[in-house]
């Protein structure tokens, strides 16, 4: 079942993120390939959970979701450098610090697997699977489907090469990595406002486009901030950029959920946008890295992905219209 499979998927992430820890690359490689797979399964069943269990209350569990993400995000970005020198041995301790919470999810959802084929969740799967499922191939022909798919790839891409790089960058203008962490800490606090208020905004709104116009706008003002004058006003870019970034995550689930239709449809147009999304997201943070290698400059990344918050307008509006 689905709450079977996310346990699974958080006992993975557990066992991943203590395989990091272990000497070799090759456990570093293999165990981030583990929480990797992990972290996307239970990302795709999530909100497939939230339309069949809450259907009545979508929009305050999403807010619940994204917050927590978001929340934990800016903790780890905040934490992790000073935690890794309060300990010492490098990274593996500042890394290794979040198997705790990993373990808490773990022992939260270890319940589901004892009792997978019985209880409502048994219920609730059977019934899915007696009626006729929905397979991801059938989205692929589409056209909202693939607006939705690719807009979730445009913002995770801007989002993940923030998480990446935006502290190198400061950290290139003379930021030190306490400070530039705090900086990308600062991106996913301010981002608990938009992650809380976006799904109910949404929600109440059968067109999202006022929505998506407001996100775009902020996080290209503050990407235009950080390649124009990054050390002018630091924490105005960054929150800026982490009002806009942060609102599109929420924003781009509760497209996945309000544009599915039924529980049938979700599980199949989650798969479909968080599986091939995420695959082209992976290119941006690479594509920032290769360009600042090849050129010694963080001007021509910038560049890039502001450019890539045009595309991620047009596609947004078309996907988020009524």
């Amino acid at each position: 079942g689905v709450r079977a499979s996310i346990a699974g998927a958080m006992i993975a992430l557990l066992a991943g993120i203590v395989m990091r820890l272990l000497p070799g690359i090759a456990f570093l490689f293999v165990g981030t390939a583990i929480a990797g797979a992990a972290i996307a399964i239970g990302t795709v069943l999530l909100p497939v959970l939230v339309r069949r269990d809450f259907h009545r209350r979508t929009a305050t569990v999403l807010a619940w979701y994204s917050s927590a993400l978001i929340g934990f995000a800016a903790l780890a970005a905040g934490v992790t450098v000073p935690l890794a020198d309060a300990l010492g041995g490098g990274w593996k301790g500042g890394l290794g610090v979040w198997a705790v919470p990993a373990a808490v999810g773990a022992l939260a959802w270890a319940p589901s697997l004892r009792h997978r084929g019985r209880g409502t969740d048994a219920v609730a799967d059977r019934a899915a699977s007696a009626r006729e499922r929905v397979p991801v191939s059938s989205l692929l022909r589409r056209r909202l489907a693939w607006q939705v798919t690719l807009f979730f790839a445009l913002q995770s891409g801007g989002f993940y090469a923030t998480l990446a790089w935006l502290p190198s960058i400061y950290e290139s203008h003379g930021a030190g990595p306490a400070h530039a962490g705090l900086l990308l800490s600062l991106t996913m606090v301010v981002g608990l406002i938009t992650a809380v208020t976006v799904p109910a905004l949404a929600a109440r709104l059968p067109d999202q486009r006022p929505l998506m116009i407001a996100c775009c706008v902020l996080t290209a003002g503050g990407l235009a901030g950080v390649l124009l004058a990054p050390m002018s006003a630091p924490y105005l870019w960054t929150v800026l950029l982490g009002l806009g970034q942060n609102a599109a995550f929420p924003l781009a689930l509760t497209l996945i959920v309000g544009r599915a239709g039924d529980v049938a449809h979700t599980e199949a147009l989650s798969t479909m946008t968080q599986s091939i999304g995420y695959a082209l997201a992976a290119f941006t943070p690479l594509a920032v890295g290769a360009i600042h290698g090849a050129t010694g400059s963080w001007t021509p990344s910038l560049i890039l992905l502001l450019a890539i918050v045009a595309p991620q307008l047009v596609i947004g509006l078309a996907a988020s219209r009524d």
